[in-house]
């Protein structure tokens, strides 16, 4: 059976590397970093290399963009928010959001702009943090009008045009009507944006630097951020977005001159963080432990809950679910989880090796972060290789299959 530590057996743990060590000498992912902690015993494996080509080994605080994985970490600043009561769950957005006043509801979704019928009731900090706002990245809707004008208008990351800075970038939401009555159907990614936007109203600061001031600094996060120091860039790989026909390794976004090179005219709480495995321990971690990192508190132990428990009612989980098991062989079987709390999936179903109320989320780049309260465990695996083909959705895959493996009492 071999030796047990604090609840991972050295068999196990073997297994892990071994099946992440095959993924690499594929060919088909140049390196990883992956970490799984349980009762503070931590493990990491930095394997591979950075460059499809080899040089520069992966290493423990190689830096990675996380992509969708930001979206349970920026979540956080609007928490604090709430904690300190300059945000109320059903305060109407409006207030600070004046672009979202008054809107129109599409007839149907692939109505026209213009066919539309008014909002039954003004949005509110609720909707947003539930992902229920009215707007999203639906990609069921591919083709519909709504959705050709959130990537023509360059609402979303870099798809085709850049994102404009925070306030053009709102005149251009308030444009658009919503797909959804507000609070009436869960929608991703553009929610998580917008809370960016929110926050930086209410404090007078930069999306950024509340983050680093309320959450980074106080967990030792000092590898996360929305871009790169010169003297950091060397640590961040290139992205990889392989070919879906031949595989070739595409540079999607280079490390130098790249968009994590200077600070972004969008900081995008929906994908924009770049961030480390032990920096998103940290952040995980104190999720696990109830909002509290040694002996100061983050979060309050409310805020944490509301976060990570389900927030979504039966139908809107009904559709979250439909919306996950269609799309399987588009998403490589990411994203099945059922429920969403704020800023992430909630396991409400045993659909895998992970438990009910495992919570965290995966990233586009070829990212994943969760934690687990049932067995206290946390894991971060990273990888540069973006979803344009299901290799780092397999990774991911067989990274969460080996941790379970490995837990032993």
């Amino acid at each position: 059976m071999g030796q047990i530590n604090n609840g991972f057996s050295e068999t196990g743990l073997r297994r892990l590397r071994d099946v992440l060590l095959r993924h690499v000498e594929s060919g088909k992912i140049p390196g990883l970093a992956a970490l799984v902690s349980r009762n503070g015993e931590t493990h990491v494996e930095a394997l591979g290399t950075m460059r499809h080509d080899g040089g520069t080994p992966m290493r423990r605080d190689t830096i990675f963009r996380m992509a969708s994985t930001s979206k349970p970490v920026s979540i956080a600043a609007a928490m604090v928010l709430l904690d300190e009561c300059r945000l109320r769950l059903d305060d109407l957005v409006e207030i600070w959001l004046p672009e979202l006043a008054n809107r129109q509801v599409l007839k149907q979704i692939d109505s026209p702009l213009d066919d539309t019928v008014p909002a039954r009731r003004p949005i509110t900090v609720r909707d947003l943090l539930t992902s229920t706002f009215g707007l999203g990245m639906d990609m069921t809707s591919l083709g519909t009008p709504i959705m050709g004008a959130i990537f023509e208008q360059g609402l979303t990351p870099d798809l085709p045009v850049p994102m404009p800075e925070p306030d053009e970038w709102m005149r251009r939401l308030g444009t658009l009507p919503l797909m959804y009555q507000p609070g009436e159907r869960w929608q991703y990614h553009i929610s998580n944006d917008l809370l960016g936007v929110l926050v930086a109203r209410v404090t007078g600061q930069s999306f950024e630097s509340f983050l680093h001031d309320r959450i980074f600094q106080p967990l030792g996060m000092k590898d996360t951020g929305f871009h790169l120091s010169a003297d950091k860039i060397d640590r961040l790989p290139p992205l990889y977005a392989p070919d879906p026909q031949t595989g070739a390794f595409h540079v999607w976004d280079p490390a130098e001159g790249g968009r994590h090179s200077q600070p972004p005219a969008f900081q995008g709480g929906g994908g924009g963080l770049v961030s480390t495995v032990d920096d998103y321990n940290a952040y995980f971690q104190m999720l696990l432990n109830h909002g509290m990192h040694g002996s100061d508190r983050i979060l309050s132990r409310p805020a944490v809950e509301l976060m990570t428990t389900n927030r979504l009612t039966p139908e809107q989980q009904a559709v979250r679910h439909a919306m996950a098991t269609n799309n399987v062989h588009i998403s490589f079987g990411q994203g099945q989880h059922g429920g969403w709390g704020m800023g992430m999936a909630v396991r409400t179903y045993r659909g895998d090796y992970a438990p009910i109320g495992q919570f965290g989320w995966d990233g586009g780049s070829g990212t994943s972060t969760y934690a687990d309260p049932r067995n206290q465990l946390t894991g971060i695996l990273l990888t540069q290789v973006g979803m344009t083909t299901p290799d780092s959705a397999r990774v991911i895959h067989d990274f969460w299959t080996t941790v379970y493996q490995a837990i032993e009492d």
